[in-house]
């Protein structure tokens, strides 16, 4: 289990992360996210020891991590996966890794078979991909077969195939009890792998609850229908003392059922071409959820009707 008791980290006059409590629990994968920014690799540094908190602490198993007898074996961790020395092989890195923790050198054909990197274990780690360094970190992180496991951005890098593969591998290491908890931006992924979500902002905690929960409280849900006659659907609707409006090539509905709006549609005469409830994604709740703490606005470039509009357009 992780621990994070009031952690907070300062660099001058800025605060990276801002009196941060939570807990990661074992058996279920916790997903940890938030803006660019937000201090998720600050405070997965400070868990590990690799930072020292201006104030708080954190706990792994009830205890600093810095006083573990044999971290790899408590803990495993992938926080960068191009922190390697280039001119070393895959075994002899995962070998240097073990020997130093007194791990036996047979663990190490047993991490390269599991994370598919037998063929290329010879080879030296500088010509890797990203995806192959990714999946050297795993190999290394397993290496001590720990209860505890720490990815930062996993999938960077991973084809489609090795994206399925690190989702069930985590998956599978929840459901034999041990606490993975992991960061990352892709938030199609994490809705396919993570049980458990906590959420920061600008080094606050935003949320600490089930993703299907997150999703119900941070996202609108309703009616979406597609029609070729929005206007006197829209009318329809409106006059049935319902609430909509055009939407993405969607009339949006957000207070009648699916079946109410069809019959509203029927009984204007109005073709229907799609009718469904739609649900916000992950993503969407997200960026709902975490729009003021967000560091880093870009700016949208103009539409071509908006060049044509202004003269801009050539």
């Amino acid at each position: 289990m992780i621990e994070a008791n009031s952690l907070t980290k300062r660099y001058g006059d800025k605060i990276a992360v801002d009196d941060l409590s939570f807990v990661v629990q074992p058996g279920i994968v916790t997903g940890f996210l938030g803006p660019n920014g937000a201090g998720k690799s600050t405070t997965m540094r400070m868990i590990l020891g690799l930072d020292r908190p201006t104030r708080g602490q954190a706990l792994v198993n009830g205890r600093p991590y810095t006083k573990a007898l044999a971290p790899l074996r408590e803990v495993g961790a992938l926080l960068d996966a191009k922190a390697v020395h280039g001119g070393l092989s895959a075994r002899a890195h995962l070998l240097a890794l073990g020997r130093s923790n007194g791990l036996p050198d047979r663990r190490v054909d047993e991490v390269l078979d599991l994370t598919g990197m037998t063929s290329v274990a010879g080879k030296r780690i500088k010509g890797f991909s990203l995806g192959m360094s990714q999946r050297l970190g795993i190999a290394a992180a397993m290496l001590g077969d720990p209860q505890i496991l720490m990815f930062d951005e996993p999938v960077n890098g991973l084809d489609p195939e090795g994206i399925l593969w690190i989702r069930n591998f985590m998956q599978s290491l929840a459901a034999a009890g041990r606490t993975v908890f992991v960061s990352s931006h892709l938030m199609s992924e994490m809705a396919l792998t993570a049980q458990h979500l906590i959420v920061i902002g600008r080094g606050k905690l935003l949320a600490n609850m089930s993703t299907s929960e997150f999703i119900d409280q941070n996202s609108a849900s309703g009616v979406r229908v597609r029609t070729p006659h929005a206007e006197a659907l829209l009318d329809a609707i409106a006059r049935a003392g319902g609430h909509a409006h055009a939407e993405e090539g969607f009339i949006q509905v957000g207070d009648l059922t699916t079946d109410a709006v069809g019959d509203i549609a029927a009984a204007a005469g109005v073709t229907v071409h799609e009718l469904f409830h739609h649900r916000s994604s992950l993503e969407e709740a997200f960026m709902e959820m975490t729009r003021d703490s967000v560091e880093y606005h870009a700016i949208a470039e103009p539409s071509q009707r908006e060049l044509v509009l202004t003269g801009g357009a050539k």
